[in-house]
């Protein structure tokens, strides 16, 4: 990688990284075989090497490589969330019957729902076989209240992601639970296996959290602002599929009772027609939501910077920093 042409704080944080990401690379490989069921292997590869950017065991590496831990448990600790990671995106497309991931066809589109469903309980067990080679009961026990969470910030969308009684509070705990928990787990337990001092491994998770907040909501906003081509995702997806995500709570808590009876209509019912995109996109630009939520992405990622301000002055720390800038960034 030529370090004149990196850019983008994600990529010089892969580049520092490079070595052990190799590692988990590799290790990734070895552990998502099946000497019995080569469909795993198929359906596994198909999403691990859609080209995503592996955000989220970085973190755990760095969290590592800031307190210069010497071992390899970190290699196994990152693997591990990749697999958790990636367990939930091929559970997520079944329930949300998503046809494109990462600007590709989906697992359970290219193969069906049950081969997504149980290739992503595999790479769970797998998962938890890695913690345990580890043989840290606290790591163990972070990232297995990690994947508990996220299943329960998943159920709770489903209920929540369609009635328009879901507020900015509701939403927050879903982010908190389906996105954020894995990244702070991911840089808690990074920060564990180091033996950081518990302060230090406190703001890891602070990062984490706040960082998987702002990164969300970011998200959610691109969903109607984004390129498609940078997002692999269609203007509008959520909409589409009825999802209640911030810049439509805030146009719902503001609206007339003549716009209320449309998102029931669009979002409650289903009852979608040509031009209610176009139509909804009108309403949040009329209470100015993408600004807001702009605005409270910004205040997630400052969040974030803030807690980095008691670790260690590093390299890693000031990359963290930039990232965290990035991830927000893409809103402008």
């Amino acid at each position: 990688m030529d370090s004149a042409t990196i850019s983008k704080p994600h990529e010089r944080l892969a580049e520092l990284l490079e070595t052990e990401m190799e590692g988990v690379n590799t290790l990734i490989q070895t552990r998502m075989a099946s000497r019995h069921a080569p469909r795993i292997p198929e359906v596994t590869a198909h999403l691990v090497e859609a080209g995503g950017k592996r955000l989220r065991p970085m973190l755990t590496l760095a969290a590592a490589r800031l307190f210069g831990y010497p071992g390899d448990h970190h290699i196994k600790l990152a693997a591990t969330v990749e697999f958790i990671h990636t367990a939930t995106l091929l559970h997520d497309d079944v329930v949300d019957e998503s046809g494109q991931r990462r600007g590709r066809p989906t697992a359970n589109l290219l193969w069906d729902n049950k081969s997504s469903v149980l290739v992503g309980d595999y790479l769970f067990a797998r998962s938890f076989q890695l913690m345990v080679e580890t043989e840290s009961l606290r790591v163990l026990d972070i990232l297995a209240n990690a994947a508990a969470t996220i299943a329960e910030g998943e159920v709770l969308q489903m209920t929540a992601a369609s009635n328009l009684a879901t507020d900015e509070d509701v939403y927050l705990q879903v982010v908190r639970g389906k996105t954020a928990a894995l990244f702070s787990a991911a840089t808690e337990v990074g920060g564990v296996i180091s033996g950081a001092p518990e302060a230090q491994v406190k703001a890891l998770f602070n990062f984490g959290d706040a960082l998987g907040v702002a990164f969300q909501i970011a998200d959610d906003l691109l969903d109607y602002q984004g390129d498609a081509k940078a997002t692999g995702k269609n203007v509008g997806d959520d909409f589409r599929e009825r999802k209640l995500t911030l810049p439509v709570i805030k146009a719902v808590a503001q609206a007339t009772e003549e716009e209320r009876a449309f998102w029931q209509r669009t979002i409650e019912r289903g009852r979608q027609s040509e031009g209610d995109l176009e139509h909804a996109l009108a309403l949040m630009g009329k209470y100015g939501t993408f600004e807001s939520t702009r605005i409270d992405a910004n205040r997630w990622a400052d969040k974030a910077k803030t807690a980095l301000d008691v670790l260690p002055d590093h390299e890693i720390r000031h990359l963290l920093s930039d990232l965290t800038d990035y991830v927000v960034s893409r809103l402008n």
